[in-house]
């Protein structure tokens, strides 16, 4: 490939959308006014931005910010000003969401990559995940409107209700679900007690989505 050629085809695209992908792996987003987004996921920026780690419940975002995501403490980051901010996490495919107003959605602490400041969002955790963490899994309950980037490993498959998941592969799920979790000692005698397989997060139900990735990511615990 001709340099100027390489050069060209891999510009970012121009468009008024304030969430744009790039490719499936790297997402631009038009700051003008305020975002957040996980903390060390910029690559790069263009423009008058400033960057901040919140480390506090401030804005509404209650708990996700130090020693509740990670043991080392994972900040959000407030990206500011005007310009254009890349992001991106480990090579994670990026799903875009737009959340009507009233819309809600619970997410996998590990995998909210950004979302707009209209985005209301508060910490949660869902039981004791083989018994790692008396206070369990940690999981965001994310508020529209506003858009809001996940990430996953590889395509997802969302399922409907009643199922159980892996832990370390589950994603996200639909705001009426809550959740428990299942012990399957079967699974646990026939492939061996550490595995995680033992423990599901059971989906009760008839309406509402599950999305999960096809990879066993090391869960975030509280």
């Amino acid at each position: 490939m001709e340099l100027d050629d390489f050069v060209s085809q891999n510009a970012p695209d121009e468009s008024r959308d304030r969430f744009e992908l790039e490719n499936s792996k790297l997402l631009d987003i038009d700051v003008d006014g305020t975002v957040l987004t996980k903390a060390g996921s910029m690559v790069a920026y263009q423009g008058e931005l400033t960057f901040t780690g919140k480390s506090s419940a401030e804005g509404g975002l209650t708990g996700f910010i130090k020693n509740q995501v990670s043991s080392e403490g994972t900040p959000v980051m407030e990206v500011e000003g005007q310009g254009h901010v890349y992001v991106a996490d480990q090579e994670k495919k990026i799903q875009l969401l737009g959340l009507a107003d009233g819309e809600s959605i619970s997410v996998n602490g590990n995998d909210v990559l950004a979302f707009e400041d209209s985005v209301d969002y508060e910490i949660g955790t869902i039981g004791s995940i083989g018994g790692a963490s008396a206070a369990g899994l940690t999981n965001v309950f994310l508020s529209g409107p506003g858009m809001v980037a996940i990430t996953t490993h590889g395509d997802p498959l969302v399922l409907d209700p009643p199922v159980r998941t892996d832990p370390d592969a589950t994603v996200a799920w639909s705001s009426e679900l809550s959740p428990s979790i299942n012990t399957d000692r079967s699974l646990g005698d026939a492939i061996g007690q550490s595995s995680g397989e033992t423990y599901q997060m059971a989906f009760d139900g008839s309406s509402g989505f599950v999305v999960v990735q096809p990879f066993e990511e090391t869960a975030q615990r509280a």
